[in-house]
């Protein structure tokens, strides 16, 4: 905050998603064997991406199709917000839903592998046709994997908040104050609130989690 104060702040903790692990090693480089690849999305129920992850490979090996897979991506990030008073900080997944698979051209056409992918439990299917997947565009992947690798920052999601705005402080030495929006820094995940203070309006800087919208 931009208001010199000695109160402490939040304990930061971090969590894991909630149910199963998520991946949070970037992503392999390519094998080369001479087979030419593309990303291809799969639709993953709610919840079971990772196992889906875990399962396409273990499910490959068996049916000795491994080798024509390349890698195997459920990206996450991490997301502040304010438990019972206390900061702590989560994993959780950037594309729930989704399970990213780096598969030959035309899967379709490798039957036991295009056989072995819609057994997987918790597969819903490819985007795209039921018979013809549809690749993703090469630069989109590359984004999503230089996120993973910390080599590109995620877009910030644009925030709603509005100049003006009436929003409640609900973290730090100004919790519970009322205040209307003066500043919106989009940048920095940052508002500047004018609250009142002893009768007198006070500009307060706080971050986008420290606040809520009355």
């Amino acid at each position: 905050m931009s208001i010199e104060d000695t109160s402490e702040t939040p304990a930061e903790t971090v969590e894991a998603v909630e149910g199963d692990q998520v991946q949070e090693q970037p992503p392999a480089q390519p094998v080369d064997d001479g087979i030419k690849r593309r990303w291809y999305a799969l639709h993953a129920y709610s919840g079971q991406e990772s196992n889906v992850m875990k399962n396409l490979l273990v499910h490959a090996e068996l049916a000795g199709v491994r080798d024509l897979i390349g890698q195997v991506l459920v990206p996450v990030e991490e997301v502040a917000e304010i438990r019972s008073g206390e900061k702590k900080v989560s994993r959780r997944k950037s594309y729930p839903g989704y399970v990213f698979i780096q598969l030959p051209v035309h899967p379709e056409r490798h039957a036991e592998l295009w056989h072995m992918i819609k057994e997987v439990p918790g597969v819903s299917g490819f985007i795209g046709s039921r018979t013809a997947p549809v690749p993703m565009e090469d630069a989109e992947i590359q984004a999503i994997i230089e996120e993973q690798r910390g080599e590109r920052e995620r877009p910030k999601p644009k925030m709603k908040f509005e100049q003006g705005e009436r929003v409640k402080i609900i973290d730090g030495p100004f919790s519970n104050f009322l205040g209307n929006i003066d500043e919106i820094h989009h940048d920095s995940g940052k508002l500047k609130v004018m609250v009142e203070i002893f009768e007198r309006l006070t500009s307060v800087e706080v971050e986008f989690w420290q606040v809520e919208k009355i």
